[in-house]
């Protein structure tokens, strides 16, 4: 991935999209899975053979979760591609849970006898309870969510490097004040086999596809620069002189913005947050309080506010899995449920929390698919997967005819914020001023400070025009990343605090 920018609970990359349709085709189960079974050398009988003995000691639940990862780079400075990589990754995490103890361990070589290793060391950290003595087998379907036309596994370094040298190119024909690009194209193809004790098999095949610009402006002494990129659950298709064109352009133009650009006088003001890349903001200062396990553990700000209202009655916002080659969508989580589409907030009222397997038995439900892992070598919990808030019913120009003085918040960085109080720290690119109703002056480099809650319920109007961002988002939590996105139709904050230039 050309970029990995982890934060206190998570991560950010740049750009944006629409939000693409719900589109999903069937996958057969059985022919999968026994492919998936043959490519890791492994039968039906090793898999009950692990997890009995993973379940040896004593144990409410126990998993296995298989990965094969290839991942590859193509990176471009000083005018032409100079630098390949790639990366293969293998391996299974063997997971035993015990009520609020789990043990976890993982091995590099997949024989019967390191899985044997694995299953009772993690059999010793989680010992305790009932034991299971016999295991079921049961192929689970799935949609899926991203078809592919072609897997990057058939694709040529070769094939490669002419995109990542024609979007340099292109950025540098835009405007002859572009003195330096580097541009990259990652791309990555994981192979995924999970079995539990509850008999429940299934497999994947997760791509991925990352194409980066980031271009260096000069113009009378001063320089400035801008990113941008597209990531996707997408093949070799996804490589069109369309996705080209329209990564070369933002870059470029939101470089050649930068000249004009002023640090606005800081204070407490009305923030219009543009559509798309501005769900920062409920990813970072909202989603994350959403997660079940801080509210399981009491140490979200949202604990104690299920059922109740939180924000404006026109505001709904969802956590979805199931958009058609979405960066954040996956067909089945990490411990093996299926996928779905979780309203967080409906009408202003908390209706459900984020859970993985854990936090849905505490609290007697069933879970939402959340619970992913950045490999094998790390344990599930509760992430997002694509966070946005729906549409309201307003024109974004009345929403910003509604300010005085106040600011339009575009394009993100990097932020923080703290779970347990709400409280943030976003750093904005770029924006506008709003004068009187209307964007005048463009911005940049200023901080957004915050209270997520705060914010949240502070928001009086939503537009009609959410936006998906569809840049490279990696979001960090408990030391491991994992792919997302997130996206917001434009929406009025009363008041939040601008640090700016004096």
């Amino acid at each position: 991935m050309e970029r990995r920018d982890f934060l206190k609970t998570g991560g950010v990359a740049l750009a944006g999209a629409v939000l693409l349709p719900h589109l999903v085709e069937s996958c057969a189960p059985n022919t999968q899975t026994s492919r998936m079974l043959n490519h890791f050398g492994v039968s039906e009988g090793d898999l009950k053979k692990v997890v009995a003995t993973a379940l040896e000691r004593g144990g409410d639940y126990a998993d296995l979760f298989f990965e094969h990862t290839f991942r590859n780079l193509l990176s471009l400075r000083d005018g032409e591609v100079n630098q390949a990589s790639s990366h293969i990754d293998y391996g299974v995490g063997v997971r035993v849970v015990n009520g609020d103890r789990t043990g976890y361990a993982y091995v590099e070589n997949i024989t019967l006898s390191e899985m044997l290793t694995a299953a009772r060391t993690a059999s010793r950290i989680a010992e305790g309870g009932n034991k299971f003595t016999s295991f079921n087998v049961t192929e689970k379907a799935y949609k899926n969510y991203y078809p592919i036309v072609r897997s990057w596994t058939n694709v040529s370094v070769k094939e490669k490097r002419p995109y990542v040298q024609k979007l340099n190119d292109r950025c540098f024909a835009l405007d002859n004040k572009v003195s330096k690009v580097m541009a990259s194209l990652s791309d990555e193809t994981s192979y995924i086999l999970c079995y539990n004790s509850e008999g429940i098999l299934c497999s994947d095949y997760r791509p991925m596809v990352s194409l980066s610009a980031y271009c260096i402006m000069e113009d009378g002494g001063k320089r400035e620069n801008y990113r941008s990129t597209r990531s996707f659950r997408k093949g070799k298709e996804f490589l069109t002189d369309d996705v080209i064109e329209v990564i070369a352009k933002e870059a470029v133009e939101g470089a050649s913005r930068m000249f004009r650009a002023i640090q606005p006088k800081g204070g407490e003001m009305p923030v219009v947050m543009a559509a798309g890349g501005s769900g920062i903001l409920l990813h970072e200062a909202i989603g994350h309080a959403f997660e079940a396990d801080f509210n399981r553990k009491n140490t979200s700000i949202f604990s104690d506010k299920l059922g109740k209202q939180i924000c404006d009655a026109n505001i709904n916002i969802v956590d979805d899995g199931t958009i058609i080659g979405n960066r954040g969508s996956i067909n089945f989580d990490d411990e093996g449920t299926v996928t779905q589409r979780t309203y967080i907030v409906t009408e202003g009222v908390l209706t459900n929390y984020l859970h993985d397997r854990i936090s849905a038995k505490h609290y007697g439900i069933a879970s939402t698919g959340n619970g992913r892992r950045e490999s094998f070598r790390h344990n599930p919990i509760p992430r997002m997967r694509c966070t946005y808030m729906e549409n309201g019913e307003l024109h974004e120009e009345d929403i910003i005819a509604e300010v005085k003085n106040g600011i339009y918040a575009e394009t993100f960085t990097n932020g923080q914020v703290q779970i347990g109080a709400g409280d943030f720290t976003f750093f904005v690119k770029s924006g506008y001023l709003i004068e009187n109703g209307k964007l005048t002056q463009p911005i940049k480099d200023i901080n957004i400070i915050g209270n997520g809650p705060k914010a949240l319920s502070d928001i009086t109007m939503v537009a009609s025009n959410l936006k998906i961002d569809d840049g490279a988002w990696t979001c960090g939590k408990d030391g491991q990343g994992v792919p997302v996105t997130m996206g917001l139709p434009s929406v009025l904050v009363g008041g939040l605090t601008v640090g700016g230039g004096g």
